[in-house]
């Protein structure tokens, strides 16, 4: 029996690196289901053969309100959208700390903000965040037709929460798109994200 015991506690420990994989750029991305705020259940498998771009988001971050309050998010999310993207905007803040939105607010910050995502999914028990192993808000990932992690990291490069930062900025999640769109590699595929820590339950 112990050695039974031994052996099944060495096949998982073999096993569960696997299972929790970090995400990596050219590598499959981590499959997920979440609700979105009309309570429908969502996966990443669904929008097969089409780009997804997965923003993570916290309205009392200042840095996120840096690009809504300026409307640049709304505006890349709409250009975006338009051009047959899907983008799913994920809140991974635990209950009863910053971010958090229950099904009602998560709606009506949506329309309230003009945001103009695919869908907003609710994550409060941050299994999707850690399954991405995001880590601020905003954190940007782009996911292309092949379900393949072709970008991951920050909006842009400047990392401040000051608006008058946007004017001259380089939108990385913008100029992937725009590779993607040209059949070209994705030219920065990484960066460093930055903004207010995900509020996660632990």
């Amino acid at each position: 029996m112990l050695r039974r015991s031994f052996v099944l506690a060495a096949a998982l420990s073999l096993t569960a690196p696997a299972a929790f994989a970090a995400p990596a750029v050219g590598q499959p991305a981590p499959a997920f289901t979440a609700k979105d705020a009309d309570g429908k259940p969502r996966s990443l498998a669904e929008f097969k053969g089409k780009t997804v771009v997965l923003e993570w988001t916290n309205d009392g971050c200042p840095y996120v309100q840096k690009h809504y309050k300026s409307g640049a998010m709304q505006g890349l999310q709409k250009s975006a959208t338009q051009d047959g993207v899907v983008w799913l905007t994920l809140i991974s803040s635990a209950p009863g700390k910053q971010g958090y939105l229950d099904a009602g607010q998560a709606k009506g910050w949506k329309a309230s903000s003009g945001a103009g995502s695919s869908a907003l999914l609710l994550d409060p028990a941050g299994q999707v965040g850690h399954a991405y192993e995001a880590k601020t808000t905003p954190h940007m990932y782009i996911v292309d037709k092949t379900g393949t992690l072709v970008y991951m990291g920050g909006i842009d490069d400047k990392p401040t929460a000051d608006p008058a930062s946007l004017k001259g900025a380089k939108n990385y999640v913008s100029a992937a798109l725009s590779d993607i769109k040209a059949g070209r590699t994705v030219a920065t595929a990484v960066s460093k994200p930055y903004g207010c820590t995900i509020k996660y339950s632990e």
